[in-house]
């Protein structure tokens, strides 16, 4: 089982709620549901939604749906749709066990009808093998949606407003400032339908009216000041292609979604807190027949070293700054997912940072942690030396090879063992050498011994270098009494380092992430682009044991000594693979900060 699933029931003030509403009876089922808005990829924020969205449903045996909040036309695309679908799949499929209460999906008939026709919604949640989460749609209620609006116009509540955008604005007032009334408010229910269905019509162009709900403009909350519930847009659909050209707001299409599935708990993060209201107004006013889903708050999650904004992440992408939204530098889902973070991680850091309703800022080392934990016991061990020094063992015979035993994974004894070859010359990491060595270095350095990572120990008696002075290998010799780093003799050796055989070894391209920003907070000056990390990718060549020529695109593997890696899934070749490095064995930064 992952460890993002104990026995021990995940406490919150979200859930505590739920348990309350369950124990109470309120509810048949509960459902939830993810809604984001196909304008850009997820991000590690949104991870946090998705785990406490479906967490909730999947503990109490209920639904959770994801819906695509695809409302606004000329910024959202079929590519994010798909992007999100996949990545919500992946994030959520090692919840599909019978303890979790996961069903598969089907179609369920609600029992009421909403005026005369049938409503239905997808009885969603996390896959099990072969059945796929597929999306809602906010579009696919684009009719009954219209239908609902029509309502509130014949109820006197809503009418048509031919203010500029410009003017709009200027007469919602501010905070501290009330309102003024559009001179089009006291418009009769006959012209507001009329004109609202010339709207629809595709008589008027883009910006020349909206549809307004009629609430109070001298409301202290802004959102209450008569909002735009619709507006124009002459825009081809990427779900409905051009049969609209009047889009609902977010506000007005978000609480009717629910409603219209059924949703019971409509979780958002803090900032939509204010738009409760607005939320409750328009499901009252409607006086619609079933049970309302009630919407409830928390604090998004905000990273240091991280930017969360899809605009400033879209820009990266467009500016070429990144690869694309799958960089894996970016903290997109598919950023992680293709750097290597394995999905159960993200859930486990998701349960492990808590839900609230205070903002603050989550150090990105407890998400890196979290990796650590995960990949520490699942990765199988392997050697590899990505900065070379050239080491030749004088007294080891020319020719000879020997295949040494490397444990798999000492975390997991079933892992087994794996045959290392050994040789006269091998590769150590130039940082295992010092000519001059400091005080408490333990690796090798003239006349010092160290012990070979499953091999000998053995002695520098040498060291040759270039016209320049640089050093180009170091001359060692072996103790064969020594063979898997035993020293009969009890003598203490305190240095242990890895290395690779260097007529064996794997030329493959390691590519060394880093955070792609150098300030805890990038936002802190208001350019976020002056803080871009320029070394957040070093690629190199890295000279790996042989074994690692069949691993398969997707694999991870614990390079020893030196962090988690992963075949990337893209550009891995059979017997050519290519690693991306997903996270150190420690924290660098805490390292750096400290210095």
């Amino acid at each position: 089982m992952s460890n993002d699933t104990t026995n021990e029931p995940a406490r919150d003030f979200i859930r505590d709620i739920v348990r309350e509403d369950v124990s109470a009876g309120r509810h048949q089922k509960i459902v939830t549901r993810f809604p984001p808005e196909p304008n850009g990829y997820l991000h590690i924020g949104h991870a946090k939604s998705i785990c406490l969205n479906f967490g909730i449903a999947a503990e109490n045996s209920g639904i959770c749906n994801l819906r695509m909040d695809d409302t606004n036309p000329t910024k959202e695309e079929v590519e994010y749709v798909e992007s999100i679908q996949h990545d919500v799949n992946w994030l959520i499929a090692g919840w599909a066990d019978e303890r979790l209460g996961l069903k598969p999906k089907g179609k369920l008939p609600l029992a009421q009808t909403l005026d005369g026709r049938a409503d239905y919604y997808l009885g969603a949640t996390s896959p099990t093998a072969g059945a796929v989460l597929e999306p809602f749609y906010a579009s696919d209620y684009f009719e009954q949606l219209y239908e609902y609006a029509l309502q509130l116009i014949r109820k006197g509540v809503a009418y048509v407003c031919d203010l500029s955008p410009q003017d709009t604005d200027a007469y919602r007032g501010a905070p501290d400032r009330a309102g003024q009334e559009s001179p089009f408010r006291n418009r009769t229910v006959a012209e507001n339908l009329d004109r609202f269905q010339r709207m629809k019509a595709r008589e008027f162009p883009d910006g020349t009216c909206t549809l307004r709900a009629k609430i109070d403009m001298t409301s202290p909350n802004v959102w209450l000041r008569d909002p735009i519930i619709y507006r124009i847009r002459h825009a081809e659909h990427h779900h409905t292609g051009n049969a609209w050209c009047i889009y609902p707001m977010y506000d007005f299409a978000h609480c009717l979604s629910d409603y219209i599935e059924g949703i019971t708990h409509s979780i958002c993060t803090l900032e939509f807190e204010v738009h409760r209201p607005l939320y409750d107004w328009i499901l009252t006013e409607l006086g619609l027949p079933r049970t309302l889903p009630h919407q409830y708050e928390f604090a998004r999650l905000n990273l240091t070293y991280t930017i969360m904004s899809k605009r400033k992440l879209l820009q990266l992408v467009k500016e070429r700054r990144v690869t694309g939204w799958d960089d894996p530098r970016m903290p997109t889902i598919a950023g992680l997912r293709r750097r290597g973070y394995p999905a159960a991680a993200i859930r486990h850091f998701c349960r492990s940072i808590g839900v609230t309703k205070y903002n603050g800022t989550t150090d990105v080392a407890l998400l890196e942690n979290s990796v650590r934990e995960d990949l520490n016991k699942t990765a199988l061990r392997r050697c590899a030396v990505l900065q070379p020094l050239e080491v030749i063992i004088e007294n080891y015979p020319v020719g000879q090879v020997e295949e040494l035993d490397a444990v798999n994974n000492p975390e997991n004894p079933a892992d087994g063992t794996r045959r290392v070859p050994f040789s006269r010359r091998l590769y150590i990491e130039q940082d295992d050498f010092r000519e001059v060595p400091p005080k408490k270095y333990f690796r090798l350095a003239p006349g010092q011994e160290v012990r070979l990572r499953y091999g000998y120990i053995i002695k520098c008696e040498r060291v040759e270098k270039d016209a320049a002075g640089q050093i180009v290998r170091v001359h060692c010799s072996y103790d064969p009494a020594t063979r898997g780093g035993n020293t009969p003799d009890g003598r203490k050796i305190k240095g242990t380092i890895h290395w690779v055989s260097a007529d064996h070894a794997l030329c493959a391209e390691v590519r060394l992430y880093d955070r792609l920003f150098t300030r805890e907070n990038p936002d802190a000056d208001g350019n976020f682009l002056d803080c871009l990390n320029a070394d957040s990718l070093k690629a190199i060549t890295g000279y790996l044991e042989p074994s690692l020529a069949a691993t398969q695109p997707g694999d991870r593997v614990q390079f020893e000594r030196l962090g988690y890696f992963f075949a990337d899934p893209v550009d891995s070749k059979p017997g050519q693979p290519v690693f991306n490095r997903i996270v150190g064995l420690r924290d660098s930064w805490a390292k750096l900060a400290a210095d």
